[in-house]
């Protein structure tokens, strides 16, 4: 079933569901049923399509061990990979699947607060039902195009009353100020979805307490600072190799160049799989995943070192 030094799972299609008219749900099992790695609320997977890997966030129910299921929106100017899923993946075949992995945890808090943009809605439905199923206190903000493009509504449908769905094509752009005009103490808010939202979330919560918002990304967050990339050096700590990071080539990049062996996925801060502990130095996060006053680890596929060296345990 797996590939135990890179934890790479083979994975059978075992079933396609048309969630909306532009998401497709993927049921995915063992071929011989045997449970799958556990995970937790926001945790997510790389799915292996043909000359591309994408990370998709897991949306069934934990405790379900013999499968995992996802969603995929198809993208208008898909580069291949949701067009693949879309059009020619089907049931009975075999994909590679990497993870679970979480870098959207669900933290304890005395309320919650999930605003979601279309397809960032899949995350959140597994926090959801662990919330509700606590008797916690918690509502949603979902927004979409329209009604026929958002996912999982039937999923939602017992939790009327607690849903507000707010289609654009009825409602207009979702009203941020309003759910986050006042700062609520003890609330957490998890927003996943386009990057404008996200954005305009982020804006809307500078007035909350630290820690209080929680976003997930599915495409990197924009950076301006291309032009002003300094080079700098990698330390291997357990060898005390030294490699020379250019100014104009990622970590990643110069890692595997010297045959070094590193987890990849996404290669654009997205999805972790590249994650490595440092030793010493000071890492330069320009990953969507890591606090900026983090110094313990570092993403070699977009992120760089405000020291002239960092030292990384390998």
């Amino acid at each position: 079933m797996s590939d135990s030094e890179n934890g790479v799972l083979e994975l059978e299609v075992v079933a396609l569901r048309q969630e909306s008219d532009c998401v497709l749900s993927v049921e995915l099992a063992d071929p011989e049923r045997r449970l799958l790695p556990a995970w937790e609320p926001g945790a997510h997977i790389d799915l292996g399509l043909p000359e591309h890997v994408r990370q998709y966030s897991l949306v069934g129910d934990p405790a379900e061990r013999h499968r995992y299921r996802i969603a995929v929106l198809r993208e208008p100017d898909s580069s291949g990979g949701s067009a693949y899923v879309h059009e020619v993946l089907r049931p009975g075949e075999i994909v590679e699947v990497g993870g679970p992995r979480n870098h959207f945890p669900l933290v304890e808090a005395k309320s919650y607060l999930f605003i979601a943009g279309g397809i960032g809605i899949t995350p959140l439905l597994p926090m959801i039902r662990r919330i509700d199923a606590a008797g916690g206190d918690w509502r949603l903000l979902y927004g979409g195009r329209t009604r026929r493009s958002m996912a999982f509504l039937p999923e939602l449908a017992p939790y009327e009353g607690t849903v507000e769905q707010r289609p654009f094509d009825e409602f207009g752009h979702l009203d941020l100020k309003a759910t986050l005009g006042e700062p609520a103490d003890g609330t957490a808010v998890y927003c996943c979805g386009p990057e404008g939202l996200i954005a305009a979330v982020e804006q809307q919560c500078e007035d909350w307490s630290a820690g209080a918002l929680h976003v997930e990304r599915f495409s990197a967050r924009p950076r301006d600072d291309e032009d002003d990339l300094q080079a700098f050096e990698l330390v291997l700590g357990r060898s005390d190799r030294r490699l020379a990071v250019p100014a104009d080539r990622s970590a990643l990049d110069v890692l595997d160049a010297a045959g070094i062996a590193v987890s990849n996925a996404c290669r654009d801060g997205v999805c972790g799989s590249c994650e490595l502990p440092v030793l010493e130095g000071l890492p330069l996060h320009r990953d969507s995943l890591t606090e900026p006053d983090r110094t313990d680890v570092f993403l070699p596929c977009v992120s760089r070192a405000r020291t002239g060296e960092l030292v990384l345990d390998l």
